[in-house]
């Protein structure tokens, strides 16, 4: 089979387009017919080397949308089933799904019944699931003002479509560290742009809910813009720093406020069920930004890295 490999850390110019064996099916894994997965921040990280526990090489890939070819469940998982799956150590302990073929656990792969084009579909996974777990933590009514932090990233992209789609009218700010996206993310549906300069939000609103994707880095930030009894969900980890420092709960959490967490592998059958009933229930709009082939991985890698990047970036094979 094709696949994109990955030998030693470095750059995009790593990730090598070969031929490889194909895996053979053991007990209690299934091979999977990758159709389509996503270009995640994590993997980034891993090709250049800041995944201390990944050793090469390796075939990246976190998640990914297919189709059974080889089963070790016939009941579960037959031959020909649609299935996603998301994190569990794909990519990681082992290779993951930047491939033709992935040989997957059973426990980590969920069925699916979906028409839905494969472009949208691989979008869903982990940055929509993400996003909706996040929403979902976050206790949103119509009547709340919203702030996501790291706005244009994948998962700030999905969440304000989702929030949009079952809210209209409910008011969503996106924090930027420049205007040059501005009429990209008003076009997703972000009804103001907060300048995030060196940290700190270059603002006086505060806020009823925060969706929190930088990180560690600037959570205490964050509760200087909530008000009393709102709520910060902390999900994305793109300030590169993963822990709190000198953070002291009394003190930094805002009056009578909440602190929760969100991230993608807290998931089971029912949770994905969920978003999926929702992302029909409300038409949501999952459409990926930029869609690439597995022989041209490295450039989504570097797609994603520039500085133009925009939301959710995906590899569909057809």
């Amino acid at each position: 089979m094709k696949a994109v490999i990955i030998k030693e850390a470095g750059g995009p110019e790593k990730l090598i387009y070969e031929d490889v064996p194909t895996p053979e099916v053991k007990e209690g894994w299934s091979l999977v017919k990758v159709r389509g997965f996503g270009i995640d921040h994590s993997e980034i990280f891993t090709r250049k080397g800041l995944s201390p526990s990944v050793k090469f090489p390796r075939i990246l890939g976190i998640e990914c949308v297919g189709i059974i070819s080889e089963t070790t469940d016939e009941e579960k998982l037959p031959v020909g089933q649609k299935v996603i799956s998301i994190m569990g150590e794909m990519g990681r302990a082992f290779d993951g799904s930047y491939a033709e073929y992935a040989l997957l656990p059973n426990k980590q792969l969920y069925p699916i019944d979906t028409n839905l084009d494969w472009a949208i579909l691989t979008a869903l996974p982990e940055t929509y699931y993400t996003a909706f777990g996040s929403m979902l933590n976050l206790k949103i009514n119509q009547k709340d003002k919203v702030l996501v932090r790291a706005g244009t990233s994948g998962v700030g992209v999905a969440f304000v479509k989702l929030l949009k789609a079952k809210y209209p009218d409910i008011y969503v700010a996106g924090s930027s560290r420049s205007l040059k996206k501005e009429k990209q993310m008003l076009d997703v549906g972000y009804d103001e742009i907060v300048i995030d300069q060196d940290g700190k939000l270059q603002t006086d609103e505060n806020f009823d809910k925060i969706l929190e994707l930088i990180g560690s880095k600037t959570i205490k930030d964050s509760f200087k813009h909530l008000i009393e009894g709102g709520i910060i969900c902390s999900t994305g980890q793109l300030g590169n720093q993963w822990y709190l420092e000198e953070f002291d709960p009394i003190v930094d959490i805002a009056a009578n406020s909440y602190l929760t967490s969100f991230y993608s592998d807290n998931v089971n059958q029912e949770k994905i069920n969920h978003m999926f009933d929702y992302v029909k229930k409300y038409n949501v709009d999952a459409k990926p930004e930029r869609v690439f082939d597995l022989k041209h991985v490295a450039d989504a890698h570097r797609y994603l890295e520039n500085s133009k990047s925009f939301g959710k970036v995906v590899v569909v094979e057809d």
